[in-house]
């Protein structure tokens, strides 16, 4: 006896309406079919919510006061002749940034801890020496652009604003208890200062057709150029923001799926699944082209006021002498007289939130080096007091001005910084022993190192042709500089052998691949909470 097996009736709704003519036939399979569509929108964008942060949280590296300092100095001494600068270096910053991503995603580990595994033990603790000293050196633009900031809004001497950057983010980093979502929330506060730039913008209507000319045509020309395009790199590409992001992806949950870190596929777009890499590409990159849109406005207002034709013999002056501290007279026309007020508000706006990514950038390092913890607030206080000495002689001596030259020299310290990150990162990502199938492609395997190198080979231009006219131009006492020659050009060379060996040293260390699941029993991920979005994503079987 055989048992007949019917599908279930279909409703169907029709009707003839006065034309004569049948409605399109209703199927409520299509209501359901809508309804799955919809909730797998929806879960999608709940996860890729639940992995936006650290791209964002990186980004505030690219805005704070060493950038808007360079970027002052860059259109007030060159219009816009380098704005190829900040568009190439945005650029390479996103590949990097995601190549840190990826590193992080596919291996599990930061890329501090990475080295440490890979590098003999005196190359480690350089290495780590080296990371140490960029966090630091970026800390001082933080330093004097706070100082800068107290010195607008109460009139404190800069010395005194300098001695109280000691302890002001400590009230910030309070937050820290937290986690790390949290705190991605304060990359708001530097959208204030955008939204002034952006606004003079529409006043001094810079010429499209000049800035288009400087986006897209290189050039180095007028005094001072290879120096302030060193500063500019400096500022946008960060080593320490190269660990901090390799780090900060390992808070956020992978999905249970060899496509959660499967690079290769972040673009397919038969993939039903969504890639980890993907999601943090995305974020990284509406963060990063966020931080150009700024960081144009700022040489676009800095070079259109500074080389008007009717410009004021005062303006004149203050763009002579130009800095984050008398920078607030380029906002007049959109503040008016609260210019000042309002710009020093989002001045320490911004020092302040920077701050917070060097903290943990150096937490991360050191943790990644020396497998040493330290508290945050400890952390903190310990690079701030050392940032602040040379922060506090210059502005004793050389005052407003002298503390805007040292912001310029930190950012050029960035910038020579860069190799002993950002070579370990391109041979990481780029060979098999680490990343296995997912390591680079060929594509961008050849425009990282062509890019790296060329950065490489402009400092190492600058400070050999810089150095040798000093001493060919210097005053001192012929002894003096045989003595100063005998000192530093033996740390020139150093410096690029390092680099060299850097390079062509062959990685001997595999690493397994990452387990697509949350290190739950890492230490230093245990303050990074999981969010009510990540949660519900991991909940959720739309995965």
């Amino acid at each position: 006896m055989s048992v007949m097996l019917h599908e279930p009736p279909v409703n169907h709704i029709s009707a003839i309406d006065r034309s004569g003519i049948a409605p399109p036939v209703i199927n409520s399979k299509d209501y359901n079919l809508q309804e799955i569509n919809a909730k797998k929108d929806a879960a999608g964008w709940r996860t890729f919510l639940s992995f936006v942060g650290p791209g964002f949280l990186v980004s505030l590296g690219y805005l704070d006061p060493g950038n808007f300092e360079t970027d002052l100095q860059a259109g007030a001494d060159h219009r816009y002749e380098l704005l190829w600068v900040i568009l190439i270096g945005l650029i390479f910053a996103l590949v990097i940034q995601s190549l840190a991503v990826n590193l992080g995603v596919c291996t599990g580990k930061h890329l501090s801890e990475i080295c440490k595994a890979e590098y003999p033990i005196f190359m480690k603790y350089c290495l780590w020496l080296l990371a140490e000293i960029a966090v630091i050196a970026a800390d001082i633009p933080e330093v004097i652009g706070t100082a800068f900031a107290l010195n607008i809004l109460f009139k404190l001497p800069l010395w005194v604003g300098v001695l109280l950057t000691g302890f002001s983010t400590l009230l910030f980093l309070g937050i820290q208890r937290y986690g790390v979502r949290k705190l991605e929330g304060i990359a708001v506060l530097v959208l204030v200062m955008a939204g002034c730039f952006f606004g003079e913008m529409s006043y001094v209507k810079p010429p499209a057709g000049d800035l288009l000319k400087g986006m897209f045509i290189p050039k180095l020309g007028g005094r001072g150029a290879t120096g302030d395009t060193i500063a500019l790199l400096g500022a946008l590409v960060m080593p320490h923001n190269l660990f901090l992001h390799s780090a900060l992806v390992l808070s956020r949950r992978i999905p249970n799926s060899v496509h959660g870190v499967n690079v290769s596929r972040c673009m397919d777009k038969d993939t039903h699944k969504y890639d980890a890499c993907r999601y943090f590409l995305i974020e990284s990159g509406f963060a990063l082209f966020v931080a150009f849109l700024i960081n144009v406005s700022i040489v676009a207002v800095s070079g259109t006021v500074c080389s008007g034709k009717n410009i004021s013999s005062d303006s004149l002056d203050r763009c002579n002498d130009l800095s984050v501290h008398s920078a607030s007279f380029l906002l007049r026309n959109v503040l008016g007289n609260s210019s000042s007020t309002l710009y020093a508000m989002a001045l320490l706006a911004s020092g302040q939130s920077s701050t917070i990514t060097g903290t943990y950038a150096g937490q991360f390092i050191m943790q990644g080096f020396l497998e040493l913890k330290m508290r945050k607030w400890l952390r903190n206080l310990i690079t701030r007091c050392i940032a602040i000495m040379p922060s506090l002689i210059v502005s004793i001596i050389g005052g407003s001005s002298g503390a805007g030259r040292l912001i310029i020299i930190a950012s050029m310290i960035l910038s020579f910084e860069l190799p002993f990150a950002l070579i370990p990162l391109l041979k990481f990502s780029s060979t098999t022993t680490k990343m296995g199938p997912h390591k680079n492609s060929t594509i961008i395997i050849v425009f990282s190192w062509v890019v790296g190198v060329g950065i490489i080979g402009i400092n190492i231009h600058y400070l050999s042709t810089t150095f040798v006219n000093w001493l060919i131009h210097s005053t001192l006492p012929k002894v003096a500089i045989v003595f100063i020659g005998m000192l530093v050009f033996p740390v020139m060379a150093i410096y690029v052998l390092s680099v060299l060996y850097l390079m062509f040293r062959k990685d001997v260390i595999t690493l397994e691949p990452r387990k697509l699941d949350r290190n739950a029993d890492r230490e230093d991920l245990a303050d990074i909470p999981y969010s009510a979005t990540e949660m519900s994503f991991v909940n959720s079987s739309v995965i």
